[in-house]
């Protein structure tokens, strides 16, 4: 019985102590970005910086300079070609659909007439009420598309006029990059030291087994993000749709939303393509949505808990009632709460 409350109190001193640190970081994470995101990369370049010391015979100051900076001058010039493509297509499509929608009002009313005709000598109230839904329907339907195209165009606008703020987190995390990476080693070795040797390993094996399983969580989601893409360029270009590989890059971005989802492109495109009259296509594009989804939802669990070594239903529950919860911060939440108490487990902490 002691043990049993020994073991609870100590659940309940992980939970505590977990969830105030995780609304501290995530909660300060505004002002922090650059020093995490420096922090995260100097780890990165860690090993390419000691082999150019050590192949090359210069100092660490030197060796750390030029990764940072190669590193940098490669993932700059990276998001300058994939944004200048992304902004360049996406105002491109956000003037078509506003365009397309003003232009074939009409027709899109003709379409809605034509459709009357089906069902007229049906009970007058059924007839009324699905003349209701239909016009309900519609509008929502041309709001949404016209309410997507419009807030496409103004993010790459405010994207544009965020700039001077990315470049300034950009010039701050380079920095921090730089003085992280030359000094890091040597930062580990004097905490190494600091602790004593009977606690040493057990830090170790805690820090790999956290490093483990973030980069296998984040490696998970890659995966799906990459697949649902894949699904999507593919399906899109055998369609021929206009804007294939922006509305794949939005669907695969789009897809680990909550609530939000792949839908919110598969549906609006599906509507646009039967209104205009191209039926194979606009039914093209929803039944690869319901494949799309339904793959997705067979792969996530597998891959997630696959990479983290968690049971499936340990990470099915953890995203349940982690978007139920809060959303895609609830998820996080849940999801490292999960790996960090089995950390502890495995350390017989808990």
């Amino acid at each position: 019985m002691n043990s049993l409350i020994e073991r609870f109190n100590k659940t309940l001193l992980f939970f505590i102590i977990y969830t105030i640190i995780f609304i501290v970081f995530f909660g300060t994470l505004g002002y922090t970005i650059p020093f995490v995101l420096a922090l995260i990369l100097a780890y990165i370049l860690q090993k390419p910086t000691k082999y150019l010391s050590n192949k090359f015979h210069i100092k660490n100051t030197i060796s750390a300079l030029i990764t940072t900076i190669v590193f940098y001058t490669i993932i700059i010039s990276l998001l300058i070609l994939v944004f200048t493509s992304i902004a360049t297509e996406a105002i491109q499509l956000g003037k078509s659909a506003q365009s397309y929608v003003a232009q074939n009002t009409s027709y899109i009313n003709s379409i809605i007439d034509g459709a009357q005709k089906f069902y007229t000598n049906l009970d007058p109230t059924i007839v009324s009420t699905i003349d209701k839904n239909i016009s309900s329907f519609t509008t929502k339907a041309i709001n949404t598309t016209v309410n997507i195209s419009g807030k496409l165009v103004s993010g790459v606008l405010d994207f544009i006029t965020s700039i001077p703020s990315i470049i300034m987190i950009l010039l701050f995390s380079l920095l921090s990059t730089y003085f992280f990476t030359k000094d890091m080693t040597n930062a580990k070795n004097k905490l190494l030291n600091m602790i004593p040797q009977k606690n040493t390993d057990r830090l170790v094996f805690i820090f790999e087994e956290i490093k483990r399983m973030i980069t296998n969580y984040l490696l998970s989601y890659m995966i799906i993000i990459g697949i649902t893409f894949i699904e999507t360029l593919i399906g899109f270009l055998a369609f021929k749709v206009n804007y294939a590989v922006i509305l794949s890059l939005v669907a695969a971005f789009c897809d680990i939303l909550p609530i939000i989802g792949i839908g919110v492109i598969y549906i609006p495109l599906g509507v646009f393509y039967l209104l205009s009259g191209n039926y194979v296509v606009g039914f093209g594009i929803i039944i690869l949505y319901a494949v799309v989804s339904i793959i997705r939802q067979i792969i996530e669990p597998k891959i997630v808990s696959s990479t983290l070594g968690l049971h499936p239903v340990a990470v099915l529950a953890a995203l349940f009632i982690g978007l139920k919860a809060n959303g895609v911060s609830g998820m996080f939440f849940c999801i490292f709460l999960v790996l960090f108490y089995n950390i502890l487990r495995k350390l017989k902490i808990i």
